[in-house]
């Protein structure tokens, strides 16, 4: 009896410890190529809308980073490195993998929606695949700083930024160049995921005061594709009865009275000061308009002291009337011989 009974212990002990061998096994045959869970790991889990700093309200995904045009990006198949590839996406907005035919999509579609297509894809040759995608350079939403500012280029961002914060980027304004005015073209971003009412061929052209920016009384979010010019600033000239007839520069605002300060005053001798010109171009075409102003009108305040603009001509006319006393007074002063020698009866 005790004979049959150790045959019979014998297969059970050899039965458990198949049993415990064959449970791992089974577990990892199970996960296949995925591997160890990463708690870092991102999710796209929805913990529902978000609203976003300029107060639209929208599903965590929709404001992911999702991939463009250009980004460079590396998909990695675990446990296959052969099959792992950092490329480019096409100007198609494709890529292309390894034992997959066709071309994948991958532009618009955020890390973890490509990585969840490639893994779809892969099932057909893998049992149990694990995928990951990142978007190592990010180069689909560039926005650029040009014009009078101490480092024009372009930034590779993948977060929403603010024009003083764009304009720090680069450097801020150049003091000696920069003027009043900054220009953003709007011209959309080459990721082509449009999320607004904002078509891809429009081009739409907003203006910004830098004084206001740099106070932080205008401080708009900025879209991806964005093009900042920070504008030079621009020129006027001053001629005839002044002291010093020169060229302004506008770097701030400046109106007619202080431009003719700046050169000196009007010559009170010959200046006509009833009818000082302002020669101002008019909007998309070459000639000129005339504008006719009173300095002792303005300086009363019974009219308003006019802005000037950049490509203004201020002209302050000579007198001739006082042209002629002048050099009469001038030839009396050098004796009446000269009054005869230069004005002859």
């Amino acid at each position: 009896m005790m004979h049959n009974q150790k045959p019979a212990a014998k297969a059970i002990l050899f039965l458990l410890i198949s049993v415990l061998l064959f449970v791992p096994a089974a577990s990892s045959q199970e996960n296949g190529d995925r591997p160890p869970a990463d708690p870092k790991a991102g999710t796209d889990a929805s913990s529902g809308p978000v609203e976003l700093p300029d107060g639209r309200t929208v599903a965590p995904n929709l404001d992911r980073y999702r991939i463009g045009f250009e980004d460079v990006i590396q998909v990695t198949v675990f446990r296959h490195p052969e099959l792992s590839q950092t490329m480019s996406v096409a100007q198609d907005g494709t890529i292309v993998l390894p034992r997959i035919d066709q071309p994948i999509v991958a532009v618009c579609k955020t890390e973890r929606e490509l990585a969840d297509l490639v893994t779809e894809l892969y099932k057909n040759y893998l049992r149990n695949p694990f995928v990951n995608v990142r978007a190592i350079e990010q180069r689909s939403q560039p926005f650029a700083v040009i014009g009078a500012v101490n480092k024009p280029g372009s930034f590779f961002l993948d977060r929403r930024i603010r024009l003083l914060e764009l304009l720090a980027m680069a450097g801020g304004p150049d003091v000696e160049k920069s003027g009043q005015r900054i220009r953003v073209a709007r011209v959309g971003s080459r990721s082509a995921c449009v999320d607004d009412d904002t078509t891809a061929a429009d081009v739409e052209f907003i203006a910004y005061n830098v004084n206001d920016v740099l106070g932080g009384e205008v401080n708009p979010w900025m879209r991806p594709g964005d093009i900042v010019s920070v504008l030079e600033a621009e020129e006027a000239f001053i001629v005839g009865a002044v002291y010093e007839p020169s060229k302004i520069t506008l770097k701030e605002p400046i109106t007619l009275m202080q431009a003719i300060a700046k050169a000196g005053g009007v010559d009170k001798a010959t200046a006509k000061t009833g009818k000082v010109k302002i020669l101002r171009q008019q909007d998309g075409t070459t000639a000129k308009a005339e504008l006719v102003f009173d300095l002792e009108e303005i300086a009363e305040k019974r009219v308003e002291d006019p802005v000037i603009q950049g490509n203004d001509i201020i002209e302050v006319p000579t007198d001739n009337g006082k042209v002629l006393k002048n050099g009469i007074f001038k030839v009396l002063a050098g004796g009446l011989g000269n009054l005869f020698y230069r004005f002859p009866l």
